[in-house]
């Protein structure tokens, strides 16, 4: 009787993973253009306004690139690296940049990247998706007002 158990367990288990390969390879990559339009519009976001290409990464990617919730909110904090970094320089070089106000926000910004990065999985992807479209709401009020 344990066997038998273990065997409908193990044969379930080997129909959802071909289920899941099935998917998998039903998605088509994203077009390479698709994936360089958004990477242009988030790096100019970024560099025109110090932040934000997360707000058109995440949503970009998780509905033109089909990319699950969780994935996009990750790889957007990827994408969003190298080019903090180059409008960084560029900042930096004009004199823009306030070091004193940059290490103390850096501090917390540390702190609060870590809590939310273990956070992340603690969400639905829907729930995450609420989450973000309410702080973008309250971030865009506040910036109107």
């Amino acid at each position: 009787m344990r066997d038998e158990i273990w065997e409908n367990d193990r044969a379930d288990k080997m129909k959802e993973t071909k289920r899941n390969k099935a998917k998998k390879q039903k998605r088509k990559a994203p077009s390479i253009m698709m994936c360089v339009a958004i990477g242009l519009v988030t790096g100019l976001a970024n560099g025109l306004f110090g932040s934000g290409g997360g707000t058109i990464a995440v949503p970009a990617m998780v509905h033109f690139l089909k990319a699950d919730e969780h994935k996009a909110h990750a790889t957007a904090i990827s994408v969003i690296l190298p080019l903090t970094l180059v409008s960084s320089v560029l900042y930096i070089s004009k004199g823009y940049a306030d070091w004193g106000l940059t290490i103390r926000v850096t501090l917390g910004g540390i702190v609060g990247g870590y809590i939310g990065g273990k956070l992340l999985n603690k969400f639905s992807d829907k729930a995450l998706r609420k989450i973000f479209a309410v702080f973008l709401a309250v971030a865009g009020i506040k910036m109107i007002l």
